[in-house]
């Protein structure tokens, strides 16, 4: 029961936080709305197993996946508020206040990977993921998590390619999407 008040109530407040996106398919805003449902699910049902069986070798990797998502997300965000320089004349109801900017940032963590705030979401899921990893609706909610993502960073391109013109194809000539010499 309280779960099931915490997802609704969770829910609500992302919904209302990507209530401008949620309109239109096409937006990124939509598809991250969909990874961040995943990751919530995956948080409120593993929350029991967060710390049990501390040394099992998927506890382990959901700490390692866990500690790795911090820094991302902390110097992706820090670096768009920094260099970002702020357009609040964007006019695109998908993006975030932070993401309103109106200079390209390619540099520190950019410099190699173009989305490290959803890289980190990835590493979030799947943190979360091995918390339980013998559950496989939790194997669905991480892969759901995933596809979400990788089709938001896609439709983010798409937008940033509309905004930046040329510069953003060639930032993505020189970067990756989420890890640097993979993909």
């Amino acid at each position: 029961m309280l779960t099931s008040t915490l997802f609704i109530a969770a829910s609500a407040c992302l919904a209302f936080l990507s209530r401008h996106c949620l309109r239109d398919w096409r937006s990124h805003g939509f598809y991250r709305f969909l990874a961040w449902e995943c990751i919530l699910l995956l948080l409120l049902h593993n929350v029991p197993f967060w710390f049990e069986q501390r040394f099992a070798w998927y506890q382990l990797i959901s700490w390692l996946l866990l500690f790795l998502s911090i820094p991302l997300v902390v110097s992706g965000a820090v670096l768009l508020k920094r260099h970002g320089a702020s357009d609040a004349q964007r006019s695109d109801p998908a993006l975030l206040g932070f993401e309103k900017t109106a200079q390209l940032v390619t540099h520190g963590i950019y410099r190699h990977i173009r989305h490290p705030l959803y890289a980190s979401l990835l590493l979030l899921a799947w943190g979360l993921y091995f918390k339980q990893p013998l559950w496989w609706p939790g194997l669905l909610l991480a892969t759901g998590a995933t596809i979400a993502l990788a089709v938001t960073a896609l439709a983010e391109e798409r937008e940033n390619l509309a905004y930046f013109g040329d510069d953003y194809a060639a930032y993505m000539q020189r970067s990756w999407r989420f890890l640097p010499g993979i993909y």
